[in-house]
């Protein structure tokens, strides 16, 4: 079998050392690279091809978070597990980025080995404290309706509803503390997004959608 090829990314070159030396007796994993910053593990990454990324989250220039970002979004093939102190919102926003996971720092070998193992095969690393407040973000998510028509901005949909309450422009103008210039611009905006010829369709649209 082909081994795992690990790329480290941490601003600390002790650090990297110390994994370095860590892994290198695991006859399953190989250290392609090393980096120092966000910036630094993107331009390797076309090269390394790596199996694994082994990010540090706080690091000069561009962080941990949103390098994770950047490199799961344009190779979704590459996993990356985050290497922190604790599960704090750091570590929770890099899941939400893409990482498939944590080890705290300081961790044994067989823990890192075991969690790198698990993430090159496609699994998830997460603590119980973490995987709580994942569980609870995507229920949030899935109770949170859709807006109706998310082409709209939430301003063109306040004045839809007005206008679907029969209300002219310059009542809106005037409910709303806007000119009746900008309200006109907003109900125009609105026709064209909704596709709509005039007030009387637009009306019935939003009608439909229970607003």
């Amino acid at each position: 079998m082909e081994p795992i090829r690990v790329l480290l990314v941490d601003d600390h070159a002790a650090f990297r050392a110390g994994l370095r030396a860590l892994l290198r007796p695991v006859e399953e994993m190989e250290v392609a690279d090393e980096a120092a910053s966000g910036e630094q593990a993107l331009a390797l990454l076309p090269r390394v091809q790596p199996d694994v990324v082994l990010m540090d989250l706080a690091m000069p220039g561009m962080g941990g978070v949103a390098a994770t970002e950047r490199i799961t979004r344009d190779n979704p093939h590459v996993r990356v597990l985050v290497l922190s102190m604790a599960d704090d919102d750091a570590v929770f926003a890099a899941v939400r980025a893409g990482a498939r996971g944590y080890v705290l720092k300081g961790a044994r070998r067989a823990e890192l080995v075991r969690a790198i193992r698990a993430v090159a095969e496609g699994e998830a690393i997460f603590g119980p404290a973490l995987a709580g407040r994942l569980m609870g973000y995507f229920s949030d998510l899935a109770r949170k309706p859709e807006p109706s028509f998310p082409e709209l901005t939430p301003r063109e949909r306040e004045i839809l509803g007005l206008v679907a309450g029969h209300l002219t422009n310059v009542q809106i103008a005037a409910r709303l503390g806007l000119s009746q210039k900008t309200v006109r611009n907003h109900v125009s905006s609105i026709f064209a997004k909704l596709r709509v010829a005039d007030r009387a369709e637009a009306i019935m649209r939003a009608r439909e959608s229970g607003l």
